[in-house]
């Protein structure tokens, strides 16, 4: 029996975050194991998620440092008005500092920048399991 994709949200400012989750993603898209939507800062993600119906998305994976509205800002309102909802965060930056502030406000994982594209896709079985 066939299941349905993940969905998944990336929120990142940096526009070459796309081309690098799709193509270290390439064969679980093309298998129809997962779709991704990306969205360049939080107020973009919180435009996303608002518009969405119904919410079919199962995870956001966002960038903790991102101008305007930070990852953590968008962590604290997507686990307030979407609690089902799960979010990773990464950074490149303080990673033991941000990843304690981050598990503090209920992240469901963290992973530093660099992306290990191998750990990420274990983080996200492991997290999408648990659903």
């Amino acid at each position: 029996m066939k299941h349905s994709p993940i969905n998944m949200l990336i929120v990142d400012d940096e526009p070459d975050i796309e081309p690098l989750f799709l193509q270290n993603f390439k064969r679980e898209i093309q298998e129809g194991e997962c779709r991704f939507h990306f969205a360049f800062s939080g107020e973009e993600a919180m435009s996303y998620l608002s518009s969405m119906e119904p919410l079919d998305l199962v995870l956001i994976i966002s960038d903790i440092n991102m101008p305007r509205m930070t990852g953590l800002e968008l962590l604290q309102t997507v686990k307030s008005d979407f609690p089902d909802l799960k979010m990773m965060m990464f950074t490149a930056y303080n990673n033991q500092k941000y990843r304690e502030i981050a598990m503090k406000m209920k992240a469901d994982g963290f992973i530093a920048k660099p992306i290990d594209f191998d750990e990420l896709k274990r983080a996200i079985n492991s997290i999408v399991s648990t659903n």
